[in-house]
């Protein structure tokens, strides 16, 4: 009578997992996906930057800043890439092109240690 118990608990339990688990890992695969688009826009904004495209940079540093927000995670290096990422746009917007490069630059390193 115990072994049967026993079993159908493991059974519930198994069962648990294996519907629960595809349903937490999708949201944290969506949550890395908009990190690793944020880490690719800001990797663009720096290359635009180097080149002396502020107006680029600011375009790339923006579409970087929308992932990084939508990533919707509590990550120290997540809030450090939000802020870089702000400033890029903000020295783009005033045509600082080094400024821009510089923290989207910053921006992206951040990105890349979320986990």
């Amino acid at each position: 009578m115990m072994s049967r118990i026993l079993r159908s608990a493991m059974l519930v339990c198994g069962v648990g997992m294996l519907v629960g688990a595809p349903a937490l890992s999708s949201s944290a695969l969506a949550g890395n996906k908009h990190v690793s688009e944020a880490v690719e826009h800001a990797q663009g904004a720096a290359s635009h930057g180097k080149e002396g495209h502020a107006d680029a940079c600011v375009q790339h540093a923006e579409e970087a800043l929308k992932h990084a927000t939508a990533a919707g995670m509590k990550n120290p290096h997540l809030e450090e890439g939000v802020k870089h990422l702000t400033e890029a746009v903000k020295h783009g917007k005033a045509g600082h092109a080094d400024a821009c490069t510089e923290h989207a630059e910053g921006g992206a390193t951040h990105l890349a240690e979320v986990k």
